[in-house]
C-alpha cells in the first residue's frame, strides 16, 4: 500500500514553524542563565555588541542586531536603568545617542562567559555541528532577505 504526500499545509510541514518553535526552546534554555545577570535575551544580545566593541550609537547597534530604534531604545533604557550603560548624546552630532559600558556593564561580561558552553550543551550538538547549523540558518535568512527586497 502506497503512502500518501504529506500535505504541504500540514504544520508538520513547515519550515517557519520548525524555525520558530526552536526559537521559543533556545529563549527557555537561555532564560534562567540570563535571569542571573539580570538581562533579557534582547539586552543580552545589545551586550554582546558592546562587549565586541563599546562606544556605539545607537543606529549602529541597530544595525548589527537588525532592530530598528524605537525597538532599541526602551531596551537601552533599561540596561541604563540596571546600571550597565551609559546614553549620552555624541558631542559632534547631537542627533546620534551614543551608547557607553559602565564598570558594571563590562565586568558581567566575566559572568557571561559560561553562557555559550551552557547553552552548547543544552543543545547536545558537537560545537562543528552547532556552527554547520548557525551557517545555514544565516544563509537561508540572507536569501529570505534577498528575495523579499527584490519583491
Amino acid at each position: 500500500m502506497a503512502s500518501r504526500p504529506a500535505d504541504p499545509l500540514d504544520l508538520s510541514q513547515q519550515l517557519c514553524f520548525a524555525i520558530y518553535s526552536a526559537a521559543h526552546a533556545l529563549n527557555r534554555a537561555y532564560k534562567p542563565l540570563l535571569e542571573a545577570l539580570n538581562l533579557t535575551y534582547p539586552q543580552y544580545l545589545v551586550m554582546l555588541v558592546l562587549w565586541e566593541t563599546d562606544d556605539q550609537t545607537v543606529g549602529r547597534i541597530g544595525d548589527r542586531l537588525l532592530l530598528d530604534s524605537s525597538t532599541l531604545t526602551p531596551l537601552l533604557k533599561r540596561l541604563e536603568a540596571a546600571g550597565y550603560v551609559r546614553r549620552e548624546r555624541d558631542r559632534a552630532d547631537e542627533r546620534q545617542v551614543r551608547i557607553r559600558l559602565t564598570a558594571s556593564g563590562r565586568s558581567l561580561k566575566d559572568r557571561a562567559r559560561g553562557i555559550p558552553l551552557a547553552i552548547a550543551g543544552a543543545a547536545g550538538r558537537t560545537a562543528a555541528e552547532l556552527q554547520r547549523l548557525k551557517a545555514d540558518i544565516l544563509a537561508l535568512r540572507d536569501t529570505l532577505n534577498a528575495a523579499g527586497a527584490a519583491a
